[in-house]
């Protein structure tokens, strides 16, 4: 089990106040966590490739093939401002 040491340490990584009920709490809830992870560990996992999904991969989207853009002027048409064939749009910073 982690130590009240240890929780306070983590709390501060993650810049968190907690009254020491939180640290009672989070110490048994990270405890359990880390023993869940303990027994993940111990699987045998010889032999299994290791995959991002159970599921066959399948993409949705379209293929990425270029293509040419719009015309400028098209793309400009609906901009509140333009100069030089660019957008306009005022300054973020003085």
């Amino acid at each position: 089990m982690l130590s009240r040491e240890e929780v306070i340490h983590i709390a501060q990584l993650a810049r968190l106040e907690l009254t020491p009920e939180e640290i009672e709490r989070y110490r048994e809830q990270l405890s359990a966590v880390l023993d869940y992870f303990a027994k993940l560990a111990e699987v045998d996992t010889t032999g299994i490739p290791p995959t991002a999904s159970v599921l066959p991969p399948r993409s949705v989207l379209r293929k990425d093939e270029p293509r040419p853009g719009l015309p400028r002027e098209e793309l400009l048409a609906n901009a509140a401002d333009t100069e030089d064939g660019q957008f306009k749009v005022p300054p973020v910073l003085e």
